[in-house]
């Protein structure tokens, strides 16, 4: 009888999933009364951008909060390319590093220059003793340089943070946060109360380094237009709620996530943002 030889079984060192952002049934209290949020359901896929567009107090901000461990839910789960996000957890803090996060006042210190801004990213990758004499490799140094010339600081590198107009200062606070080597990067209004030049030519930094490396941008947005222009995927949150995800295919506006809103509703928002 001929004897049928089995291949060995493959051993596979990791499981790499197309969300790397998973959301299912979070609700989160600041005051364990109210719910900041309320039933948030969310799936993000690796490498794509993001947006979550909402009124001020909606629960935008918190949303990001959630995802880089800051907080922790009150129900529900959370899991960021499989790990659930808590600073608390020594797991979590070993892979902070990967998620780029930058707050609405940039956290920018303001008397550091834009190189000693933007090397602060790479920190985590540091021994104590180089972290503490601030002993930074030449390698690293060599790489914070290449990230200012991409965000357009070139020649700006021992410029005083203070000393930077509103668009600059976000450059910078894009390029500390890639200087961490991120998979995910966590902005919040990093574009508000910049012109719609400006802006756009921040989105677009963000953008490329998506492709380049195929970085998953998670973004908070004031404005609708803007953020159908440059994300894969909207969610618009409305009083902790999750109303409505939409996105752009063509020329036509797409309705991922059916709610109460109307078809007037959700034209209503786009407009009223190009009329700003």
């Amino acid at each position: 009888m001929k004897q049928i030889q089995m291949t060995n079984t493959p051993s596979f060192s990791l499981i790499s999933t197309k969300k790397i952002i998973q959301m299912n049934d979070v609700s989160t209290s600041y005051d364990s009364k109210n719910f900041a949020l309320d039933h948030i359901n969310l799936s993000i896929d690796r490498g794509t951008n993001y947006a979550i567009v909402g009124q001020s107090g909606s629960g935008k901000s918190t949303l990001l909060k959630l995802m880089n461990g800051m907080m922790i839910p009150s129900n529900g789960t959370i899991k960021i390319d499989y790990m659930t996000p808590n600073m608390n957890e020594k797991k979590f803090k070993k892979m902070m590093h990967t998620i780029g996060y930058i707050p609405q006042n940039l956290g920018l210190v303001k008397n550091l220059t834009v190189l000693e801004n933007v090397i602060i990213g790479c920190l985590p990758r540091l021994s104590k003793i180089q972290s503490m004499f601030k002993k930074f490799p030449e390698n690293e140094v060599s790489e914070a340089k290449k990230i200012i010339k991409q965000v357009g600081l070139s020649g700006k590198e021992d410029r005083k943070a203070y000393m930077l107009s509103g668009g600059e200062k976000r450059r910078v606070a894009i390029a500390r946060a890639l200087m961490q080597k991120p998979k995910i990067l966590l902005a919040d209004e990093i574009v508000s109360e910049l012109d719609h030049v400006t802006a756009r030519e921040i989105m677009d930094l963000i953008a490329d380094a998506q492709k380049r490396i195929n970085l998953t941008a998670i973004m908070v947005h004031h404005d609708m237009q803007l953020a159908l222009e440059y994300a894969n995927r909207v969610a618009v949150i409305k009083e902790g709620n999750k109303v409505l995800e939409i996105g752009v295919e063509g020329d036509k506006i797409v309705d991922f996530q059916t709610g109460n809103m109307t078809t007037e509703e959700i034209m209503e928002m786009y407009s009223d943002d190009t009329k700003k």
